[in-house]
């Protein structure tokens, strides 16, 4: 009776990363399903709809949307202890006004890495901390300010970025 009461193995994971609302509030989602003892496949999605007011001439923004596709790799067990994942992944953006006045709009493609750990806090709640860049092309247009409609510079060139500082909460079932 023991043995029947035992937990079955955890296939399937939803998260969210806690450090995405601080950046303008950017709402953020990433599901996962294990595939095998030491890999998992991910899908995501983050979306930041919002422009933020502060005075009559100043805007601030760090609107997108973004989907990524990827795997993880986890020595020790899916969903437990540390971890390091590649994905592919889509954006479009439009940010500005933060540290100048300058705006830059586009879509962007490319690869990320990422690593980090996860603890588990509860059978079906894990706490994710981890760290990622990205690379790739993007294709964008500059802006002397967020509402002016200046250009200033647009184009074609590669870019390597950090990616996404990873405080989250992942629900495992």
């Amino acid at each position: 009776m023991l043995s029947s009461s035992a937990a079955a193995a955890q296939q399937f994971s939803v998260s969210t990363n806690v450090m995405g609302y601080v950046n303008l509030g950017t709402l953020n989602m990433e599901a996962s399903y294990a595939v095998a003892q030491h890999w998992s496949i991910t899908a995501g999605a983050r979306f930041n709809p919002f422009t933020f007011y502060s005075g009559t001439d100043r805007q601030m923004q760090n609107r997108q949307q973004a989907y990524n596709v990827g795997v993880r790799m986890w020595p020790w067990h899916t969903y437990s202890g540390w971890w390091v994942a590649g994905k592919l992944q889509y954006q479009e953006y439009s940010r500005g006004g933060m540290l100048s006045r300058d705006t830059e709009e586009g879509d962007g493609y490319g690869i990320g890495f990422s690593a980090g750990y996860t603890c588990m806090i509860h059978p079906n709640l894990n706490l994710e901390f981890g760290l990622g860049l990205w690379s790739g092309v993007k294709k964008f247009r500059t802006y002397d300010c967020p509402s002016c409609g200046l250009t200033v510079d647009s184009g074609t060139k590669g870019f390597i970025l950090p990616n996404e500082i990873i405080i989250a909460l992942a629900y495992v079932f």
